[in-house]
């Protein structure tokens, strides 16, 4: 059967990333071989990273894509924020690919067949195609995936503009059922508060950071309602850990930490940026 579904052409490469792929596979080479690491107590089922343009949280990136380095998976799923304007709750896309300057990533069909069914089972909610959205948040993790993994794999992209507890959890559930016997690396994109003086982000960052590393969804969205931490990507960190603790997961490590400041120099308005993974016992 023919696929006429097209491919998703890059929206950031050249302004959020360099679109040269020399350049590109070297800076991001850079950006993971040069990253230092605590031990992990187990195998990496997920990520958490940021997803500033990245010279500002490449660097902090890096980290996270540092525990996956030659690792193969059959799939990744990058849960993502939408920024833009969407009235469905739950995003995919209707292309048959990502294209990145490195090549392009086909879509896991099945996979999302299957994540929209059981979504449809058990919230009414399905994953809505869309097609030439310029959602930044889930492309800018692609080149880091294309160079840290060995291998090719399928891409599972989803997209929130509900990041209610309910969608989260309801999510995190269904991704546990459908990847229980899969190889597939999740990777929630996020970054952490914005626009605050420094030390007033450091204060919001440091208590959504201790609360990923307790394996606390439940926690993070206690946060949200009590308006004691900023997180553009708080439901997908969430959906991840419901996840991942139903696959096995019993521990998150914070890897590195740093603001928009240690690029600028400005500490007046920054933003926060945290890389962490994800880890069940081996």
């Amino acid at each position: 059967m023919t696929d006429n579904r097209t491919v998703r052409l890059s929206s950031i490469a050249g302004t959020w990333y360099p679109d040269d792929p020399k350049r590109l596979r070297s800076d991001l080479a850079g950006y993971i071989d040069t990253a230092e690491n605590p031990p992990l107590p187990g195998q990496v089922v997920g990520l958490v990273v940021p997803h500033a343009g990245y010279v500002y949280s490449g660097a902090i990136a890096g980290h996270a894509f540092k525990t996956v380095q030659g690792d193969s998976f059959d799939c990744v799923c990058v849960l993502s924020p939408m920024h833009q304007y969407y009235s469905q709750p739950l995003l995919t896309s209707a292309h048959r690919a990502y294209r990145t300057p490195l090549g392009d990533i086909p879509l896991a069909d099945d996979e999302i067949e299957q994540i929209n069914a059981r979504l449809m089972e058990k919230i009414s909610i399905g994953l809505t195609p869309i097609a030439n959205d310029c959602e930044h948040s889930l492309e800018i993790e692609l080149p880091f995936l294309q160079v840290a993994l060995s291998g090719d794999f399928t891409l599972i992209p989803i997209m929130l503009r509900d990041q209610s507890r309910q969608v989260a959890k309801a999510l995190g559930e269904v991704l546990a059922e459908v990847f229980v016997d899969k190889m597939c690396l999740m990777v929630a994109s996020s970054d952490l508060s914005h626009f605050h003086t420094q030390h007033q982000a450091e204060r919001l960052d440091l208590v959504v950071l201790n609360t990923l590393e307790a394996f606390s969804p439940e926690g993070l969205f206690d946060l949200k309602d009590q308006g004691q931490g900023q997180a553009c990507g708080l439901a997908p960190m969430a959906a991840v850990l419901w996840a991942a603790e139903k696959l096995g997961a019993n521990a998150a490590t914070l890897l590195k930490y740093a603001t928009s400041a240690a690029t600028t120099g400005d500490t007046s308005s920054v933003v926060g940026y945290g890389a962490a993974a994800i880890t069940r016992p081996d």
